[in-house]
């Protein structure tokens, strides 16, 4: 499967970036990418107030995305914030294309003084989706620290997960997301495919996004295939998930972890 990583700053506003989308899309369709794959929060910057943006998800940015994905015949993976019952939204990514599909961030990042579900609402399901005959896992973000989404997912057949982030900058927050994206790949033994929002100062508003770059693919085995830098970057990867089973059969750790009581 040929992948495209969109490494990108969205800004605040929902239009600009749903050209972004459009733009980076289709270099990346024009590189052979059947799945392309965006940041968290691609829809809109964590810098607005997330119920000032969020939309239901049948709204005309998820539609324009919709339409970017279908004029040229890719399977898009993007983060936007999605409209509920109550005053909290919803953290969401959106698939469209070859499949459709939704996941709500399942993890919030209350932590190291910050507290995500004071705008966000959980999300209660895993979410698996299956794209030329292969099933992919979704999480998001702060998802990376908990091991047990990503050992289920493979349990429900995932040989690759996206993980679209918006990893905040901080003391040794590089070392943090490399390390938990390489272990995640080997827990699940699983191929990862991590999209952060890139670190690149956006002028217009004199601002340093919520993102430190870093965009990484990593094999089941743990080997990191790709890393891009810290700036807005497009990359494609051929991936061959069809590797996924034979490491398996000689790596079982799905199989032999033990479940404790």
């Amino acid at each position: 499967m040929r992948i495209g990583l969109v490494q990108v700053a969205a800004t605040t506003d929902p239009a600009a970036n749903l050209e972004i989308v459009r733009t980076r899309t289709a270099q990346a369709a024009s590189r052979g990418a059947e799945l392309v794959v965006f940041p968290e929060a691609t829809m809109c910057s964590f810098a607005r107030p997330r119920a000032d943006a969020a939309e239901p998800f049948d709204g005309p940015w998820a539609n324009g995305v919709r339409e970017i994905a279908a004029e040229l015949a890719v399977t898009i993976v993007a983060g936007m914030f999605t409209t509920t019952d109550g005053p909290r939204v919803r953290n969401t990514l959106l698939v469209t294309g070859g499949v459709e599909a939704r996941y709500d961030k399942l993890h919030l990042f209350d932590a190291l003084g910050y507290a995500e579900s004071r705008q966000i609402e959980a999300g209660t399901l895993p979410v698996t989706i299956t794209l030329a005959g292969h099933t992919i896992g979704l999480a998001t973000c702060y998802d990376v620290r908990f091991p047990a989404l990503f050992t289920h997912l493979a349990g429900l057949g995932a040989e690759l997960i996206v993980l679209p982030s918006s990893w905040a900058p901080g003391e040794a927050k590089l070392h943090q997301w490399r390390t938990l994206v390489t272990a995640r790949a080997m827990d699940s033994t699983c191929f990862v495919v991590a999209v952060d929002q890139s670190a690149s100062p956006i002028a217009a508003e004199g601002r340093t996004p919520t993102g430190i770059g870093h965009s990484l693919v990593v094999d089941p085995l743990g080997t990191v295939l790709l890393e891009l830098g810290h700036a807005d970057e497009l990359a494609v990867v051929d991936l061959d998930l069809t590797s996924v089973a034979p490491i398996r059969e000689r790596l079982p750790v799905l199989r032999h972890a033990v479940r404790l009581p």
